[in-house]
């Protein structure tokens, strides 16, 4: 049920839990965990891979093929990655790669859920930018910007910057001629344990696919195939609720990103295709005794690091200025997707409640943040709501401002602006909002 006096009594309901000190001590705390296990899974997040082959068989194995040295290199402090500036590579923004279906088989594989995307032939599912020394990388990602004006209440006139992507001087043969891309920009990494444990129907509880309710938000969930628990789940992590588990996410990065070898993805050469053969053949840093890069020990320790990470605690910002932009966050409408609570049904731990404020649901987004590219039951214009918890802290953690999946908004407004499909409404009332109002909403969303 969604209707307008359900909504408003869960929005003064939410009110009252997202500033309870509960939530603030239970999840907003900023002392680190201190066991040795956070610890080893730390200096794991932060450790520089090697090529192979070298005498030191626990640091190496990069590549052949690769985007980062270490997860710290996109997940700057843990938190986002950023775009690159000119005549830089791209290390913390990725180009994710794939075909149409173009067979049977293909689209059993999909059908089934056994894959959430058919990989580009000559490059994989991901565009790698680095290689080790002796080898090509696969390419450079190169990014335009096309200015888009955008007129606000009052005259006020933004600027949006709408990016082209180009994947220039390609070493292992064309694209295919039906290659969709998608750039990702690393996310911020705090709170990923606290999503892991909201429950299948705490998330299914908000799906309304078909929009029974005819208000105009539909949100439905993301089903995939999990390695780790072989079977279909419920898809939670990533930026189209990809994959399951955030063990499994961790594991693909480890091989997608970095080159390795892991439990789940055995394969040494990482995201190299048989079409790129020297890189299939390179040396690799596995043996007999240890034939996985990323072995288990490793994978558990950085999946502990990243579970556990707790943002850290938000100076106090109670103001008459905060509170109003509050309300203008549910009256636009906002909270229909951006979800201010989660209860929890973790015995172990202390904590009941979390604010995460999104629905981990699926939404059309509109044309202006398609990336015409399927993935599972994601369509092209669709987008796992993004969790806002953490957003005021981008500049104390990562000391940039880069939002939304490909980073091509600079301000919370310009990101907000953005919205279109089932966002348009809520976007609407905004762009209609005094601009005293706005800057209150802003102010808000600072606070998170």
């Amino acid at each position: 049920m969604k209707d307008t006096q359900y909504l408003t009594l869960f929005c003064l309901l939410s009110l009252l839990l997202a500033t309870s000190n509960s939530i603030a001590a239970g999840f907003a705390d900023s002392s680190p965990n201190k066991s040795m296990d956070f610890a080893a899974g730390r200096s794991l997040f932060k450790k520089l891979w090697i090529a192979a082959p070298t005498a030191t068989k626990s640091s190496d194995g990069l590549g052949p093929l690769y985007n980062a040295r270490s997860c710290f290199q996109c997940h700057i402090n843990a938190g986002r990655g950023r775009i690159p500036l000119p005549n830089q590579r791209a290390v913390s923004l990725f180009m994710r790669l794939s075909i149409p279906a173009q067979n049977a088989s293909d689209r059993l594989a999909l059908k089934t859920h056994q894959q959430t995307v058919i990989p580009e032939p000559h490059y994989g599912t991901q565009f790698q930018t680095f290689a080790v020394t002796g080898l090509p990388a696969e390419g450079d990602l190169q990014i335009r910007y096309t200015d888009v004006a955008v007129q606000l209440a009052g005259a006020e006139t933004v600027l949006l910057q709408q990016p082209e992507y180009q994947l220039k001087n390609l070493q292992f043969g064309p694209l295919h001629p039906q290659t969709q891309m998608s750039p990702r920009l690393a996310p911020s990494l705090f709170g990923m344990g606290e999503l892991a444990k909201i429950s299948e129907q705490a998330i299914l509880q908000y799906s309304d696919p078909n929009d029974q309710d005819n208000d105009g938000i539909s949100g439905k969930p993301n089903r995939v195939w999990s390695r780790a628990f072989k079977q279909v789940m419920l898809g939670r992590f990533g930026y189209k609720a990809g994959v399951a588990s955030l063990d499994e996410q961790n594991q693909r990065a480890f091989v997608g990103d970095i080159g390795l070898s892991t439990p789940l993805f055995p394969q040494a050469w990482g995201d190299c295709t048989p079409h790129q053969a020297v890189c299939q053949k390179a040396p690799h840093g596995y043996d007999a005794q240890q034939p996985l890069e990323a072995p288990k020990k490793v994978t558990d320790a950085v999946l502990y690091y990243v579970s556990h990470l707790k943002l850290p605690k938000q100076p106090p910002k109670s103001s008459t200025d905060s509170i109003a932009g509050q309300k203008h966050f549910i009256q636009a409408g906002c909270v229909a997707c951006h979800r201010p609570y989660f209860q929890l049904n973790d015995a172990a731990s202390n904590q009941t409640t979390i604010a995460p404020y999104s629905d981990l649901l699926l939404h059309d987004m509109g044309d202006g943040l398609a990336d015409h590219r399927a993935e599972g039951e994601a369509n092209g214009k669709e987008w796992r709501t993004t969790p806002l918890w953490g957003i005021g802290l981008t500049e104390r953690i990562n000391g940039h401002h880069y939002y939304l999946h490909d980073g091509r908004a600079t301000t919370l407004q310009q990101a907000i602006l953005w919205h279109g499909g089932e966002a348009e409404k809520s976007r609407d009332s905004y762009v209609k909002l005094a601009k005293k109002k706005r800057q209150q909403l802003l102010q808000f969303l600072g606070t998170l």
